[in-house]
């Protein structure tokens, strides 16, 4: 018996009436502006891990790894034990990419995280140990910091005979604190003037950023654009850090972007609370059609000379609910559309394909953003 089903889903229809007001929030000062000229640097660096459990890349073959055998061997050199890198078997150990943030008030001495990911072809990091990896900054080539440590995967793999089970990714783990920083990043806060970067830029908290400031020294600050606050050290305050210091706790009033993110993967919805829709209607409604194909074997009598005969007999069902709608006032927030389409009996894809529908009508007084 075979089936075929056709599927005409959603079906939805918009009138845009009225835009909808902005909210806004309370936020430290801290949260939403850094340092210029203090952000954070990605570090980077090529190392090798250890103490694998015949895990590590392959030493020979067309999917061998030969710059592991390489680097072992000029490892060794630098010990003083010169090796053919033809004699070695590399099956503990794996080449691995390095990286780091490193934050731009970190001093000699600090300890940052560090992730490490297989290069080549080794099929699980867990275990092993991390030798010392120099990390540097690519755009000036400077050494900030180093690594080593036990690479920790939080991943299991197991085999046998062939099979394999696998639990989380086995090939990239962390080393947590295991990167030492050898040099500070060339940051100071010697000036009369600051500038303040917004971690997103906006013109309102821009301009509401400096007002706060100017509530606690008069014509302090001022707003260079969208992204930048530029700040005049005030008479009397001789350590900048210390004005810092004091301005970080100031309570600011954010305006929030009304924005819907969309997973279309997962089909997750997330939604400010200030996003708003115009008045709209939305009908939904679904068409089912099936066809049946009833496979039938029709025999002659007994002992007669009739042939026996294969067929099908085929059906055909439409079945068509009942046009469902439901009409928002003007202004509705995103709760009040949830409520709605929870009455439909929605699933989160159709809610997923109404949003979409919705800003291309131009009712959604927000960013829809789809990942």
């Amino acid at each position: 018996m075979r089936r075929c089903f056709i599927w005409l889903g959603l079906i939805a229809f918009f009138w845009p009436l009225r835009a909808a007001g902005q909210q806004a929030g309370q936020a430290r000062l801290k949260d939403l502006i850094m340092l210029e000229g203090a952000a954070p640097v990605q570090l980077v660096g090529y190392g090798l891990v250890v103490g694998l459990n015949r895990t590590g890349d392959l030493a020979r073959g067309q999917r061998g790894s030969p710059y592991t055998v390489q680097s072992i061997a000029n490892m060794l050199r630098r010990f003083g034990i010169t090796v053919d890198p033809a004699l070695l078997q590399a099956r503990n150990a794996a080449a691995v990419m390095v990286t780091a943030t490193l934050d731009p008030f970190a001093g000699p001495g600090s300890r940052i995280d560090v992730t490490v990911s297989a290069l080549g072809d080794a099929r699980s990091l867990s275990g092993g140990v991390l030798l010392q990896t120099p990390l540097l900054d690519p755009a000036s080539g400077q050494v900030y910091a180093v690594a080593q440590g036990p690479v920790s995967t939080g991943a299991v793999l197991a085999s046998s005979f062939g099979s394999s089970v696998q639990i989380n990714h086995t090939n990239t783990g962390r080393v947590p604190g295991g990167g030492l920083v050898t040099h500070p990043l060339p940051v100071q806060l010697n000036g009369s003037q600051l500038g303040l970067v917004l971690k997103r830029p906006d013109f309102t908290n821009a301009t509401r950023i400096a007002e706060a400031i100017n509530a606690r020294y008069p014509n302090a600050a001022e707003v260079v654009h969208a992204g930048l606050v530029r700040l005049s050290v005030p008479n009397g305050i001789d350590n900048p850090a210390q004005l810092l210091a004091e301005l970080e706790g100031l309570s600011v009033a954010v305006d929030i972007p009304a924005r819907v993110v969309i997973n279309e993967r997962t089909g997750t919805i997330v939604a400010g609370g200030n996003v708003r829709i115009s008045e709209v209607m939305i009908t939904y409604g679904s068409l089912v059609i099936a066809t049946q194909a009833d496979p039938f074997v029709s025999q002659p009598l007994p002992f007669s000379r009739g042939e026996t005969v294969t067929g099908a007999r085929a059906t055909v069902e439409v079945q068509e609910e009942v046009t469902r709608s439901v009409v928002l006032g003007p202004n509705a927030d995103v709760a009040q559309l949830a409520a709605a389409l929870n009455e439909l009996g929605l699933t989160a894809r159709d809610i997923i394909a109404i949003f979409q529908a919705i800003d291309r009508a131009g009712a959604l007084q927000g960013e829809l953003v789809i990942l």
